[in-house]
């Protein structure tokens, strides 16, 4: 499993991990939710940087509201980055600053940072 490191559906801010010297600045890494199309949410304080949003990762939540193989949370998580790398269309969960955000099917932009380690 490796980083994922995206902006915001809401604000475009940069979503940092816990370890980045750009979040330790601010005092810890900044709170998000991740939010699907039916309503539900997640609250992450202090991103780890694997995807995973208050105990919910990303990519199997994509990987059920897209109906993907479900049999195990790895196959899901597998299932569902292919799709993203496809042209198949999909919808996608968000990642959002504001808890009352609306959802809309848009994957959050990458950050170019992605994995990257500023020591």
């Amino acid at each position: 499993m490796g980083f994922f490191s995206w902006h915001t559906n809401d604000t475009g801010e940069v979503i940092w991990n816990k370890f980045a010297n750009e979040a330790n600045e601010a005092g810890k890494a900044k709170t998000v939710y991740l939010i699907d199309n039916k309503g539900n949410k997640w609250k992450e304080n202090n991103y780890e940087g694997y995807g995973v949003f208050g105990g919910k990762d990303f990519y199997v939540l994509l990987a059920e509201m897209n109906n993907l193989d479900m049999s195990s949370e790895e196959l899901a998580r597998d299932a569902a980055i292919d799709l993203v790398s496809s042209n198949k269309p999909f919808i996608c969960p968000n990642l959002v600053s504001n808890p009352k955000s609306k959802w809309k099917n848009e994957f959050p932009e990458n950050h170019e940072g992605q994995g990257f380690w500023n020591w």
